[in-house]
């Protein structure tokens, strides 16, 4: 079993990008999605998460108003639509599940996609 996180890119800022996250040998159910991103010299940040019983989402602050993270039960697929996007959010994103979004610790975490916002 894996997560596989895609579309990470190069994006100016203000621009968007559309992160995907796929699990490879099992279903999301039951389970809350969280991304979480590290950037060089930071601390690991959890930035949203969503059940997926109910949808239920939670942001950090500093996202809020320009991310949006979604689920698609039928693909089974986690997206996180990043919009308005600054050089202060570049650093590797990662797709990970947990028990649920209030839980600490992650179950399982993919290998990551790089995303850059130049200054």
């Amino acid at each position: 079993v894996q997560l596989v996180e895609s579309g990470g890119g190069l994006v100016q800022a203000g621009g968007s990008l559309k992160l995907s996250c796929a699990p490879s040998g099992f279903h999301f159910d039951g389970y809350a999605i969280e991304w979480f991103r590290q950037a060089p010299g930071k601390e690991r940040e959890g930035v949203s998460c969503i059940a997926s019983s109910d949808s239920t989402t939670r942001y950090v602050d500093s996202v809020k108003g320009r991310f949006t993270v979604s689920f698609n039960d039928a693909k089974n697929i986690v997206y996180l639509q990043m919009d308005s996007l600054k050089p202060e959010d570049t650093a590797v994103y990662y797709c990970a599940t947990k028990t649920g979004c209030g839980s600490r610790g992650y179950l399982l975490w993919g290998q990551g996609t790089q995303v850059t916002v130049p200054s």
